[in-house]
Formats: structure tokens, C-alpha cells, sequence
């Protein structure tokens, strides 16, 4: 079979090979010239220790007692790493201790699942040693030798397991999944932003819902996303609908049909009816409510973005997310009611918060994904986008405003910037120089 191997990785492999060392692309890479993916990690192994590496490349790094030396390249960083052999693990997580073998079947035994063991040498020969062909043919994620004793030595390969899931859609092997409902709970002792790094990649896959789905039948969403886990089982809609919705399911279904490639607005999309577990009220004749739940939601979104160690900027746009996608879709709303939706929403946020309604539509059932309403406001927002937005759109300014009344700088100054921008809000063709220096007149 011919492998479309870059130039660069090329050079790397013979630069190896003049030396005397076993050399060998391994894992994801591997795994991806096999299935005709584009590579876009690619990783070596080799018998040469890391101080004989960084001879070879003097451009390379090496940061950790592991064995893998960076790298850098057009192709991103590469990681070269010494064969190795590990011992007993002491969190789950890490090997105690480390050492260096020469032959690569001890370090493709210690590798997570088998489509990921396989490795190919500079002459282009391929070492399948736990039938990694195969399982790419059947289309299965299925672990290296005992799954007990690879998950044990490191739970985070669970959740990797079902963010390959997402990113090639393959099946979890039998054994290897029922593995995972048996040691999920080890889960529990990762750090939560290696937890956050998989979860994120798994929401960028192809297929991040039959990942959910699955993730919810081994019971690891519960220790992952536990307000997800208590959204099943909680029927949204009462007794006079055709149609009755477990806010569980509606949620993943939200996440299904997201037009969004990005994880933190699919991740909203996931999360944004978590509220309405709090607020579900039945009424005498059976119907439901869920009266704030937007907001009792936004506030459980803090929570869980101080968990998975969220930056700032992702908190605020998760949060925005949540708490303002209940707004009212009408062609016509007045332009300050528009604004304030843009307000709240954040002018960056716009696109990402109606590709949240498509998906809530679509989640609920809805068959068309936007409808003729939602294009008439989607027209309203560009004009409204178009007109005065804060004070600093007005035409005049403090100075103009200190220039005309004699006046110091001061809270009249900014108290009079205030009136004129609300005249001008609520009709922007008054947002001309003239008009707004006559009405600075009558200020005095």
C-alpha cells in the first residue's frame, strides 16, 4: 500500500535511518494513513534516548521525563518519543516509573486502543501486532490487551474512547465498553482540564451526539456533566401535545443538529435547558412550566465553567448563551428592543446565539431550521447593526458638549451625552451633527 507521507516527515524518518536507530510513525498517525484521513498529528517512535535527538535536530525540545521530545515544524509539532516501557501506575494517570527498551512490541503493548498500536517504518512496512487492520475494517475502538488494566493505568482513555467515537464514528468493542461501565468512576480522579481537553474535542468531532448517547449508557456523563445526567426523565411537555419530550434527550438532540462547528456553542447547545430541571412546575391540568429557567440555567453555567477551568471569554459567551436564548424572534420589534437584545447577547455572539435557535428547533422536533419570521429578524439586526450603538456613534462628543455650554468636564457632560444618545436610540435619523448641537443648546 502507498502512504501519502510528506516531505518533511520524509526527511525526518531517513535522518533517522543514516544514524542507525529504529524509527517508526505511530499512533493517530498511523491510524489515519490507513483510513485515507489527513493527518494532523504526527507522532514517532524511536530507539534513540532524547539527548540523542536533540543531536539530530537542535531545533527540538525536551520537557518531561517521558521520553517525548518536540519537534517544531510547518506540520505543527511533531513528537518523537523513545520506546519505553512503563511500570505500575500511581494515579491513574501516570507511570511511576519509566524505561527505555529497543523494541518497539513492548512499546506498541503499552499503547490505548488497538487501531492506535500499529506502526509504520521509514521503508513503509506496517506492524499490526493486536489486529488494528481489522478493527479499522469493522469499523471498532477496541483496547490493547486487558481494557481493565488499560483504563485502570490511565482513565482518561475512556473519555478519549468516545471522542474517537465522535471524531471517526467507530463503535466501542463489547468488552472494551462494558470495561468503561465497570471503571468509570475512576474518572473522578483526573484533573478536570484533561477532562475539559477530551470533552472539547469531542463536541469538534463529526458526530458529537451518538458520543453523548453512548457516554450516557455507560454512566460516565453523570460524573462528567451531571446536569445533563438530571435532565433525563424530566418530561418537558404537557399532556395536550402530541409529542412528549424528555428534556435529556431534547438537549442531545439540540447538540445533533447544531449548525455550529464550534465546541463551546455546541457545548451551549448541549446545556442550555439545564435550568429547567430546577424550575419544572406542574400545573392542576397537567401542563408544565419552567418559568427563569434561562436564568437558574446561566447561573449552574458558572458552576460548571469554574469545573472544567474555563477561561473568562468562554464563561462569557457560554453564559450569554444560556441566559439570553429565550429571545423573542418578531420583524417587529422596535429597533431599542433589537439593540438590547444585541446587548445582551454581545455583537460577537449574534451568529453563534441563532445557530443555538436553529438547533433548539430542530431538537424540539421543528422540520424547517429557520423560519420566514426568524429571516425577517435576522434582517432587522443587520439594520439595527447599521445604526447608532453607544454613545461613541453619536456625532458630537464631550468636547462639543463643553464647547457649546462654557461648561468643565463632569457628570453634566456625561448626564447630556446620556439624553442625547436615548433620543438618538429611539430615532437614529436625529444623529446628525446640527440636530444634536441645537438640542445641546437647549440643554443650557
Amino acid at each position: 500500500m502507498q502512504y501519502s507521507i510528506p516531505d518533511q516527515v520524509t526527511v525526518i524518518l531517513d535522518k533517522f535511518a543514516q544514524a542507525n536507530f529504529q524509527i517508526y510513525i505511530v499512533g493517530g498517525a498511523v491510524r489515519d494513513l490507513l483510513m485515507s484521513r489527513e493527518v494532523t498529528d504526527w507522532d514517532f517512535t524511536t530507539d534513540a534516548k532524547p539527548a540523542e535527538i536533540l543531536q539530530l535536530f537542535p531545533d527540538a525540545f525536551y520537557t518531561n521525563k517521558f521520553g517525548t521530545v518536540g519537534l517544531p515544524s510547518n506540520l505543527g509539532i511533531m513528537e518523537i518519543t523513545t520506546m519505553r516501557k512503563e511500570g505500575i501506575y500511581k494515579d491513574h494517570r501516570h507511570p511511576i516509573e519509566v524505561s527505555w527498551t529497543n523494541q518497539l512490541k513492548e512499546d506498541l503493548s503499552r499503547r490505548d486502543f488497538t487501531i492506535n498500536a500499529m506502526a509504520l517504518s521509514q521503508g513503509g512496512e506496517l506492524t499490526d501486532l493486536y489486529q488494528g487492520q481489522q478493527d479499522l475494517e469493522n469499523k471498532l475502538i477496541r483496547a490493547v490487551g486487558d481494557p481493565n488494566l488499560r483504563f485502570f493505568e490511565d482513565a482518561l482513555r475512556m473519555i478519549k474512547a468516545f471522542r474517537m467515537v465522535s471524531q471517526i464514528e467507530f463503535d466501542i468493542e463489547k468488552n472494551t465498553f462494558e470495561s468503561i461501565i465497570k471503571n468509570g468512576s475512576l474518572i473522578g480522579e483526573i484533573a478536570w482540564e484533561r477532562i475539559r481537553d477530551e470533552l472539547f474535542k469531542l463536541l469538534s468531532g463529526m458526530n458529537p451526539y451518538i458520543s453523548l448517547v453512548k457516554m450516557k449508557e455507560s454512566g460516565v456523563l453523570k460524573i462528567i456533566l451531571p446536569e445533563i445526567e438530571s435532565c433525563f426523565g424530566v418530561v418537558q411537555e404537557g399532556p395536550k401535545h402530541d409529542r412528549v419530550y424528555d428534556i435529556g434527550e431534547h438537549s442531545l438532540l439540540t447538540l445533533k443538529y447544531c449548525p455550529s462547528p464550534d465546541p463551546l456553542v455546541r457545548l451551549a447547545a448541549l446545556l442550555h435547558d439545564i435550568g429547567k430541571v430546577e424550575t419544572m412546575k406542574v400545573a392542576a391540568d397537567g401542563n408544565v412550566t419552567f418559568y427563569q429557567h434561562d436564568l437558574v440555567g446561566a447561573n449552574q453555567i458558572k458552576q460548571i465553567t469554574r469545573r472544567l477551568n474555563l477561561s473568562n471569554e468562554q464563561t462569557d459567551k457560554l453564559y450569554r448563551l444560556v441566559r439570553w436564548h429565550l429571545f423573542t424572534v418578531d420583524e417587529n420589534l422596535t429597533d431599542k428592543a433589537i439593540r438590547r437584545f444585541i446587548k445582551n447577547v454581545g455583537v460577537e455572539n449574534i451568529e453563534d446565539m441563532l445557530n443555538l435557535r436553529i438547533a433548539d428547533r430542530l431538537g424540539g422536533g421543528t422540520q424547517k431550521a429557520v423560519s420566514w419570521r426568524m429571516e425577517k429578524f435576522q434582517e432587522r439586526i443587520k439594520q439595527v447593526l447599521q445604526q447608532p450603538f453607544s454613545i461613541a456613534d453619536l456625532k458630537i462628543n464631550g468636547k462639543d458638549i463643553m464647547d457649546t455650554l462654557n461648561i468643565q468636564p463632569g457628570k453634566q457632560v456625561g448626564d447630556i451625552l446620556q439624553k442625547l444618545f436615548s433620543e438618538v436610540e429611539d430615532n437614529s435619523s436625529k444623529n446628525t451633527h446640527d440636530y444634536l448641537l441645537k438640542r445641546i443648546r437647549e440643554f443650557s
